[in-house]
């Protein structure tokens, strides 16, 4: 089916936004329960429990590792629509999982089955990339942005509202919410990918391995790979720490992560479903990146240093401008690539943010476990926070580097 035509790929990009706003949602329904759920299975306490969850994610990630390459081929063969549909069920059953464990180690098997089927994002931005041309496709991709904010916004909240009633309850919701949304592109989300740009399946590409070699074609997107790592990696100080950050430091409730949880996917929002569109023609690819790096960078060494709550508030708006970089990144990466390649250029750079997700929640989980532990003789929960600004400083400069090299990446 050819949905190139722009009514059709209007309505094709409101399908993939809903996409993955129920996706988001079902995953960020879980963070503000997932501390005080490690807790009570394991009876420990939140710098022990932030070490588990990093394992939590070490496992999905793995599996993302070993699986997203064969996702990402098997969409450039059969299509998106299967193997979106495919991930979504795996999602289902990973949150069920969660919901009724008894103890630890049966998070640890639904969390496996979720890394396996992973493929959400990968064949969603696979699915952008295939109806976007020119100037539109950095600007289509900040869709991904916005829908993950809203997703953000009712994901967070309501589960910390909910958690407050009954901490499985959220599971059981993200559970429906995923399951709900595999039948949704079963009966109304089109195929993206026209069978003349398919390609037959190859386990010579469908590895890690030659996922790294179709990223390597381009010799000026390495060093933009490896700060596309770096940007993820530093990412998950916040994305897996921040529920234990404020539990600890601030002693926050859920209710009142809730909050902060609708005022970061309202930023989010407003910035990468609105602001990054005009930004992208007035300042160009080039400056749009640098620029959000620095902006993620301060906004982390801002929230490190947090003194009171109401200051998370103030800190999270420079760092979620930062958000304008990914999308302006990852736009300009898919650029350089043809749409029978997009699902395995997808799968490589979903490779690259399972590596991230190995690395950084295992970096960040053991840096608040070693500073937030109450004995410890360096007591500093924002370590994670400078850590990740650190990160962001090298991915700067990995940038400017490439930039430097290759004249051609200013739009």
């Amino acid at each position: 089916m050819d949905i190139k035509p722009k009514t059709k790929t209007s309505a094709a990009l409101g399908f993939i936004f809903i996409t993955i706003f129920i996706d988001v949602m079902g995953l960020a329904i879980i963070i503000p329960v997932i501390p005080n759920l490690l807790k009570q299975l394991g009876g420990v306490d939140y710098s022990v429990a932030s070490e588990i969850n990093g394992w939590l994610t070490f496992t999905y990630a793995a599996m993302q590792i070993l699986f997203s390459s064969i996702m990402g081929n098997l969409s450039d063969r059969f299509g998106r629509r299967p193997i979106l549909l495919i991930s979504l069920l795996g999602f289902s059953i990973d949150y069920t999982f969660m919901a009724f464990a008894p103890t630890v180690f049966w998070l640890f098997i639904g969390r496996t089955i979720a890394g396996i089927t992973g493929a959400t994002m990968a064949t969603a931005t696979a699915y952008i990339a295939d109806i976007s041309t020119g100037d539109k496709r950095a600007a289509n991709f900040g869709i991904v942005g916005a829908a993950s904010g809203l997703g953000f916004i009712i994901g967070v909240s309501g589960g910390a509202f909910l958690g407050d009633i009954n901490i499985k309850i959220p599971f059981m919701v993200a559970a429906g919410a995923a399951l709900f949304n595999a039948f949704y592109g079963y009966f109304v989300l089109p195929e993206s990918l026209d069978k003349e740009h398919r390609r037959p399946f190859s386990w010579k590409r469908a590895n890690p391995i030659g996922s790294f070699i179709q990223l390597g074609k381009y010799k000026a997107l390495t060093s933009l790979a490896v700060a596309f790592t770096l940007v993820y990696i530093a990412q998950k100080a916040v994305e897996y720490q921040l529920p234990f950050y404020v539990y600890e430091k601030f002693q926050w409730s859920m209710r009142s992560v809730g909050y902060l949880g609708l005022f970061i996917g309202a930023l989010l929002i407003c910035i990468q479903g609105w602001i990054i569109r005009f930004l992208i023609p007035l300042w160009g690819l080039k400056r749009t990146i640098i620029i959000g790096l620095i902006s993620y960078g301060a906004g982390l060494t801002l929230i490190a240093f947090a003194a009171k709550g109401w200051q998370v508030y103030l800190y999270m708006i420079p760092y979620c401008f930062g958000g304008i970089s990914a999308p302006a990144l990852q736009g300009f990466i898919t650029s350089k690539f043809g749409a029978s390649e997009q699902g395995e250029l997808q799968g490589g750079l979903t490779l690259l943010s399972s590596i991230s997700l190995v690395a950084g929640p295992l970096l960040m989980g053991y840096s608040f476990k070693f500073f937030a532990h109450r004995e410890s003789s360096a007591y500093f929960p924002g370590s994670p926070y400078i850590f990740g600004a650190l990160l962001m400083l090298v991915s700067i400069l990995l940038v400017v580097r490439s930039f430097r090299k290759d004249t051609t990446l200013t739009r």
